[in-house]
C-alpha cells in the first residue's frame, strides 16, 4: 500500500474545495452582497493551508506505484475529507455544530439531500447556492468514480456496465483513459444541467432558482433553497420539468452519450436496464395514484397523477425533492416509496440505491434457481441484454444484495440505540444509505431529532451507500493494508 503517494494526492481535492470556497467568497461580495465573504474566505484559507502542508509532507511519494488499493483508499478518504472541509463555511455561516455541518456537507457531496437546517428561505443566497453546487460537484464525481474504478472490482454487476458501454469504460487500465472518460461525462453532465436550468426558467422560476435547482436535479441530490422544497412553487409544470431531468440524471451517462452520438432515442428503450427503470416508475406511480384517488388525497385525478409520478421519480432516483405533505397520504405510501429508494436508478448515473442492473440479475437468478429445482438436469442460464451472465458476476450481485440487507439492519439497530423508534431509524438509514434524503417518522421534516452519535452513523451510511459498500468496507480488512 503506497500510503505516501495516496496522501499526496489528497492535496489536489483540498486545493479544489478551497478554490470553490474562494469563488463563492468573491460571489458573495461582488454579486450577492450578503456579508458571507469572510466566512467563505476563512474556509478557503484553511483548505489551501492543508493542501500545501499535505503536498510538502508527502511530496516524495512514488506516484508510479498507484494501483487499485490506492484508488480505493483515495476515493474513500476524498469523500470524507472533502465533506469535512466543505463543512467549514456551513459551520461559520449558520452557527450549527461541527457534527451537523459535516453531516450537511457530506449529504450534499454524496447527493443525499438529507438536511439538519431550517429557515432556508431567509439564509444568504451565496450560501444557498454553495450548498446546491456541492451536490452538483458530487454528482459528477460519483459518475466518474463508478465508470473508472468500480468496474475493475467486479462489484455486483459493474463489469457488465463496462461491457455494455462504449469507449474508454471498456479498458481494463484506469489511468490511460480516465481523462477521456471524464471529458465526455463532463460534456453530458453540463449539457443536461444547462437544459434543466433553461427549462426551469421557462416553466416560471427566476434565474437564481432555476440554476440552483438544476444543480440538485441533474445530480439527483434534492437540496432546495426553500424549506418547502419544490412545494414552494406550487406549479405542476415545474414538477413535470423536475420529473424529466431527475429521470435523465438517473439513467447511465454513457447511454446518454451513445444515443446522442447516433442521434436516436430508441437506445433508451432497447437498453434493458433503462426499460425496466421506466416500467418500474410507471407501475409504482399507477399504484400510488390509485391509492390517492381512492382515499381522496387530492382535489382532482390529475393532481394525484402529478404528485404520485413526481414523488416516485424523486425517491427512485434518490433525488429526494418534496412537493406535498406525505403524512396526508395513505399509510402504505411510505412503504412503496422506501422500496422505490432501494430499487434506485441505473448504473453509471448519479442515482443511488441498488441500481436496476443488480435488481434485474437478482430476480433472474431467483427464477433460475426455481426452474433448476423443477428441471435439475436442464442447462439454464441467467441472461442480461441477451448475453449469459457469468458466475462471478452472479456471485458479486448476490454478495452486494446481502451486504445491503446486513448494513441496513445493523445501522437501524445502532440508530435505535440512540433513541429513535424503529420506523424512524429504518427510514433514516434507508434515506442515507440509498443517498435519498427525506425520511419518515421523526425525520420526516429534517434530521434535527437525531443525536450526535446517530448523526455520525448516518454520515457513515451516506458514504457507505454512495461508494457502493465494498469500496469502504474493503478498507477495514487488515490484508488491504499489507503488501
Amino acid at each position: 500500500m503506497n500510503i505516501h503517494a495516496t496522501l499526496r494526492l489528497l492535496a489536489w481535492p483540498f486545493l479544489w474545495i478551497g478554490s470553490i470556497q474562494l469563488v463563492f467568497a468573491l460571489l458573495s461580495m461582488l454579486v450577492f452582497r450578503d456579508k458571507t465573504f469572510s466566512q467563505f474566505l476563512d474556509g478557503s484559507l484553511i483548505c489551501f493551508a492543508l493542501s500545501l502542508l499535505v503536498y510538502l509532507r508527502y511530496r516524495k511519494g512514488n506516484m508510479a506505484r498507484l494501483y487499485y488499493r490506492e484508488a480505493l483508499a483515495f476515493a474513500t478518504m476524498t469523500w470524507f475529507l472533502m465533506g469535512v472541509l466543505g463543512a467549514l463555511p456551513i459551520m461559520f455561516i449558520t452557527g450549527v455544530s461541527f457534527t451537523d455541518s459535516v453531516f450537511e456537507s457530506v449529504s450534499a457531496m454524496t447527493t443525499t439531500g438529507a438536511t439538519i437546517l431550517t429557515g432556508l428561505d431567509h439564509m444568504p443566497k451565496s450560501f444557498l447556492l454553495y450548498r446546491q453546487f456541492l451536490q452538483w460537484m458530487g454528482g459528477l464525481g460519483i459518475v466518474i468514480f463508478v465508470v473508472a474504478i468500480l468496474p475493475m472490482l467486479n462489484v455486483g454487476g459493474m463489469r457488465l456496465l463496462k461491457a455494455e458501454t462504449p469507449g474508454p469504460i471498456k479498458d481494463d487500465k484506469i489511468a490511460p483513459r480516465v481523462a477521456k472518460t471524464s471529458r465526455y461525462l463532463w460534456l453530458v453532465y453540463l449539457c443536461l444541467t444547462l437544459a434543466c436550468a433553461l427549462s426551469y426558467w421557462l416553466a416560471g422560476m427566476n434565474a437564481f432558482d432555476a440554476i440552483a435547482h438544476s444543480f440538485s436535479t441533474v445530480s439527483t441530490g434534492g437540496f432546495s433553497p426553500y424549506d418547502a422544497s419544490m412545494g414552494h412553487f406550487n406549479s405542476h409544470t415545474i414538477l413535470g420539468v423536475a420529473d424529466v431531468f431527475m429521470a435523465l440524471g438517473a439513467i447511465s451517462f454513457a447511454l446518454h452519450h451513445k444515443n446522442f452520438t447516433v442521434r436516436s432515442l430508441k437506445g433508451y428503450w432497447q437498453d434493458e436496464e433503462t426499460r425496466y427503470f421506466i416500467l418500474a416508475i410507471l407501475t409504482i406511480s399507477a399504484i400510488l395514484t390509485a391509492m390517492a384517488v381512492v382515499n381522496h388525497t387530492h382535489p382532482s385525478f390529475w393532481v394525484s397523477v402529478s404528485q404520485a409520478v413526481f414523488h416516485v421519480i424523486s425517491f427512485m432516483t434518490s433525488t429526494g425533492f418534496g412537493a406535498d405533505d406525505l403524512s396526508a397520504w395513505p399509510a402504505a405510501t411510505a412503504g412503496f416509496l422506501i422500496i422505490a429508494s432501494y430499487l434506485g436508478g441505473c448504473a453509471g448515473s448519479t442515482a443511488g440505491g441498488n441500481k436496476f442492473i443488480r435488481n434485474i440479475i437478482t430476480f433472474r437468478a431467483i427464477k433460475h434457481h426455481m426452474l433448476q429445482a423443477i428441471h435439475p438436469s436442464a442447462v439454464i442460464h441467467v441472461r442480461y441484454q441477451h448475453k449469459v451472465v457469468r458466475t462471478p458476476v452472479l456471485a458479486a450481485v448476490t454478495s452486494f444484495m446481502l451486504l445491503v440487507a446486513i448494513c441496513t439492519m445493523v445501522l437501524t439497530v445502532l440508530l435505535m440505540m440512540t433513541g429513535l423508534d424503529f420506523f424512524s431509524a429504518f427510514s433514516a438509514v434507508a434515506a442515507c444509505i440509498n443517498v435519498l434524503g427525506p425520511g419518515f417518522g421523526e425525520v420526516s421534516s429534517n434530521f434535527i431529532p437525531v443525536t450526535d452519535t446517530g448523526t455520525w452513523l448516518l454520515t457513515f451510511a451516506m458514504i457507505l451507500g454512495r461508494l457502493e459498500y465494498f469500496t469502504v468496507l474493503t478498507l477495514l480488512l487488515p490484508k488491504f493494508w499489507r503488501d
